[in-house]
């Protein structure tokens, strides 16, 4: 096989293992950042040079045949092991660089991530991060993406995940919007308030809450609260503007609600009652597990960590100290 075509090879080679990865000629092209006209002239030529069909195509998918599948499973790991090998020689360079894929949900990338990965950039210029919003929870190898961020209970056991930091749920209003309502003393009084709420799986909408002076080895079960008022989303952001613009009350995270309360545009209600269940209460930065974590994955992990470690509240939670390995 003369050279050219030898290093045509690799190239369809790799772009095959991309297309079985998406499922389609689109999302691959994506992938890739090169054209779908493109993507599938190579996968024909690489069918032409292996001289039988690799791949059975559909209106809106296509499937590997058994060949294409035999080979597949057999290059994926030796292509994996080259980028791998890339990247380990890459950290080498006494400053980092390349493009790092990040995604984060909408709210809390809007509100706390930019600032600090304008500063990360300023600090590596080398590095370039692309950063996806949104809150749907998406398959981090599947969609080449080295780094997510993530509002959750618990990540994915198949993951690394470092902690970022604590958060914790506030309930809160406007000033005029506690002005003109009735006095608020007791969670149980929330049913003659407007309550702007997330909507959730279900359709019952109830809120919980724990006393913030209990004992720490007390395990009472939460307050129940069924709530109702005149607007509904499920955006954070969306939420604390409403509670804001004197809609209601709202319980939001504290990176939510953390400018509004210090300029005074939200007042914290019953700061002795903590809203629990409504959202996580741990920032994780996560990533697919492999044995090599790229140089400026790391020192991106550790900027943020850095950054958030005294997390969003007026009131200091303990934070967890951990290195990233």
């Amino acid at each position: 096989m003369e050279a050219q075509t030898r290093h045509r090879l690799w190239t369809h080679l790799h772009w095959l293992t991309v297309l079985a990865e998406q499922g389609t000629y689109t999302a691959a092209a994506s992938r890739l950042g090169v054209s779908k006209a493109s993507m599938s002239q190579h996968i024909t030529e690489l069918e032409r040079l292996a001289g039988l069909p690799l791949v059975q195509r559909t209106t809106r998918s296509v499937r590997l045949t058994e060949a294409g599948q035999q080979l597949v499973d057999g290059i994926k790991m030796p292509f994996d092991q080259i980028f791998s090998h890339f990247a380990r020689v890459s950290d080498l360079a006494d400053e980092p660089s390349g493009k790092l894929r990040v995604t984060a949900p909408v709210a809390f990338a809007r509100q706390q991530l930019l600032t600090p990965i304008a500063d990360f950039l300023a600090t590596y210029p080398g590095v370039r991060i692309e950063l996806d919003l949104s809150d749907r929870l998406s398959s981090l190898a599947m969609e080449g993406f080295d780094l997510a961020i993530r509002h959750t209970h618990a990540p994915p056991d198949t993951h690394v995940a470092w902690l970022l930091s604590h958060t914790r749920s506030v309930l809160v209003a406007s000033p005029s919007y506690l002005e003109r309502s009735a006095p608020l003393t007791h969670p149980n009084e929330l049913s003659r308030h407007a309550c702007l709420h997330y909507p959730r799986p279900g359709g019952d909408t109830v809120w919980h809450f724990v006393q913030t002076n209990q004992d720490a080895g007390s395990r009472a079960d939460p307050l129940t609260v069924p709530v109702s008022g005149p607007f509904s989303a499920n955006n954070s952001e969306a939420l604390r503007d409403a509670a804001g613009a004197g809609l209601g009350l709202a319980v939001i995270p504290d990176f939510s609600a953390q400018r509004a309360l210090a300029t005074g545009a939200l007042t914290e209600v019953l700061p002795e009652w903590k809203p629990v269940e409504s959202f996580a209460e741990q920032l994780y930065a996560i990533r697919p597990y492999a044995a090599h974590v790229p140089r400026a994955v790391g020192l991106l992990v550790q900027f943020l960590r850095t950054r958030f470690a005294s997390g969003f509240s007026h009131a200091p939670a303990e934070r967890a100290a951990e290195s990233v390995t």
